[in-house]
């Protein structure tokens, strides 16, 4: 047939309909062509759309994802392809406790999640995003007479959106208009988030070892953000930031609507080898790439001609600009050596850098004591070991990271971060991974990591320009343990995998004086394959169960805070019962979710 239903099944996570707690529902759908006629030709288009409830307080999750795929393969091994994805989201900002919070929810059981009261800050569809996603890319690989090949890979990935918070009226300086009687919103709102780029890549076979290529990349990106002001809808909810009849005219022509437009424009040229000697036994890849940058982020502001953190934008005239060009050469090598079949060593290293989002340079304010952003730079160093049989794999690896100026996050409430400067880091250790290959249906599986992360140097927050000792304190969200354990069994149809997680405990203060201790989570999943029935060819059935324990536990941080007690200069709010809320002290954790059961049928026809 032109067209044949397949929906994927098994362990692989991909399932057409599912049904569990918080009311999830999950249908997903893929249709392959297969070859169509005889022209090298096929294609697929898939589906899915998900929906549920948060899984403490109220709202509503609901999110919508297209996937279309079009390839033309040639005899000569040339082949170009076209991929489409389209991804639309609805959801409920969650609200994130700090350790107060989550002490009392932990004792009490008293939730820290949205409400469904109209009338408060913390009302759910008060307290949303809404966003819109495509992204298009159509990669060709040409092969060339003489030994030469050629590849072209352009992309395309263009968003808008916004993030929805109970507002602060500056007439008013609170959520709540009395004189009104309503209550009012404040937008995040992504007017367009572009970024467009091509890598072009020519490559040459030396000779029978050595295969070289050369390219150039380019990246354009840019984003555009504005900070309205509306008033909520008479059932207390979100209404568009683009509808005129609630948006707030007197706050945002008298006191402004700010923003940003930023971006960056990217070049880069990189050259790189692959030689292959002793019948393939030693594999040797070396590349470097320089990279190019120039970011710039300017801001207005439609009833003021002075920075705000710079993202003030206005309507009509720049005021403000701000800009950073970099270079940063980044060579990489690495060795691998196969003695025999079971054995194999391997050495990798690399330089990386990652540079400021052009928003955040935006959060600097010109003429303060803040210092623009530099890029994140590290070098990287592993030593490994494999061996494999017919009974069990085995990896051992060391490892040995410096990163200067690491660039951090801090979490500033309603799905925001800004950025901050996180100094200097050293982080050594070793993973070692063993796995069994099956025994009597059985597959056990487990992973150990020793991560020793080290603070190279104190930090300044620049909002209120105080130091702290933070030099030699654990590194940041770095755990010294992670440690892994899973069990997978297969009989005949039937399968199962459980798994438990172990994660020590981690500093979440560039200080040291905060902390979060260790936890454990744990995952099982129980499924059947059927035998083909009719049309089914493929019939399966699954369960999964998550945090079985019923463990109230924190999994992680939502950002970098400088000490207990402050975050980034900025209050936090995390969602109280209370009208006008009330405010983080220190950090901001994410809570693993109660037990959860998920149940899913699946088949390709």
């Amino acid at each position: 047939p032109f067209w044949h239903i397949a929906m994927p099944c098994g362990e692989d996570g991909n399932h057409p309909i599912s049904y569990g707690t918080n009311n999830m529902s999950r249908e997903f759908i893929r249709l392959d062509s297969g070859e169509i006629g005889h022209t090298g030709v096929r294609s697929y288009f898939s589906f899915s759309n998900t929906h549920s409830r948060s899984w403490m307080g109220s709202g509503i999750n609901q999110r919508k994802h297209i996937d279309f795929g079009l390839q033309k393969d040639w005899n000569n091994g040339s082949n170009a392809k076209l991929f489409v994805s389209w991804n639309s989201e609805d959801f409920t900002i969650d609200a994130y406790p700090d350790s107060t919070a989550f002490e009392n929810y932990k004792r009490t059981g008293e939730g820290y999640g949205r409400n469904s009261d109209p009338t408060s800050d913390n009302y759910w569809k008060n307290n949303n995003d809404h966003w819109n996603q495509i992204f298009l890319t159509a990669p060709v690989h040409v092969v060339l007479p003489a030994k030469f090949t050629f590849d072209l890979q352009s992309y395309f990935s263009f968003g808008q959106g916004w993030d929805a918070s109970p507002g602060n009226n500056t007439a008013y300086g609170m959520n709540y208009s009395p004189a009104e009687g309503r209550n009012y919103t404040n937008f995040f709102l992504e007017n367009e988030a572009r970024q467009v780029g091509v890598v072009a890549k020519l490559g040459y076979d030396v000779d029978r070892h050595n295969h070289v290529s050369f390219g150039y990349w380019y990246e354009n990106n840019q984003t555009i953000q504005s900070y309205p002001l509306s008033y909520t809808m008479a059932n207390g909810s979100t209404p568009s930031p683009n509808a005129a009849a609630y948006q707030n005219t007197y706050s945002n022509e008298t006191f402004g609507v700010s923003g940003v437009n930023a971006g960056y424009e990217l070049h880069a040229l990189f050259i790189q080898d692959t030689a292959k000697y002793f019948n393939d036994k030693l594999q040797i890849h070396a590349g470097f790439k320089f990279v190019m940058s120039d970011a710039w982020d300017k801001g207005w502001n439609s009833a003021a001609s002075n920075w705000t953190y710079g993202k003030n934008l206005s309507p009509g005239a720049s005021v403000g600009r701000m800009g950073a060009n970099t270079t940063e050469p980044l060579p990489q090598l690495s060795i691998g050596y196969t003695f025999n079949n079971h054995h194999q060593i391997y050495v990798n290293a690399e330089g990386d850098y990652r540079e400021p989002s052009a928003n955040d340079l935006g959060w600097l304010t010109p003429g303060s004591n803040q210092k623009m952003l530099k890029n994140q730079y590290s070098i990287k160093e592993e030593l490994g070991y494999r061996y494999h049989d017919k009974y069990v794999m085995f990896d051992l690896s060391l490892f040995h990271y410096n990163v200067t100026n690491r660039i951090l996050s801090t979490y500033i409430g309603a799905n925001q971060f800004m950025p901050i400067e996180g100094g200097n880091q050293t982080m050594r250790g070793f993973d070692a991974m063993i796995a069994s290959r099956p025994i009597h249906g059985f597959s056990p599986y487990a992973s150990f990591e020793y991560l020793h992360a080290t603070q190279d140097s104190n930090v300044t927050d620049p909002t209120t320009n105080t130091p702290y000792a933070a030099k030699g304190q654990q590194a940041i969200m770095a755990p010294r343990i992670m440690a892994n354990f899973g069990l997978t069994y297969k009989y005949k149809g039937f399968f199962a995998n459980a798994a438990v997680h172990y994660t020590g405990p981690q500093s979440v203060a560039l200080d040291n004086s905060e902390r979060m201790p260790g936890y454990v989570t744990d995952t099982l999943s129980l499924g059947y394959h059927f035998k083909p029935f009719m049309y089914a060819k493929s019939p399966t059935f699954k369960l999964n169960f998550s945090n079985l324990t019923g463990s109230i536990v924190r999994t992680g941080a939502m950002g970098a805070i400088y000490h207990a007690g402050t975050q980034g200069g900025y209050p936090v709010y995390y969602g109280a019962s209370s009208p006008l809320g009330r405010y983080a002290n220190g950090n901001s954790f994410m809570v693993e979710p109660r037990f959860t059961m998920t149940g899913s049928v699946s088949t390709s026809f």
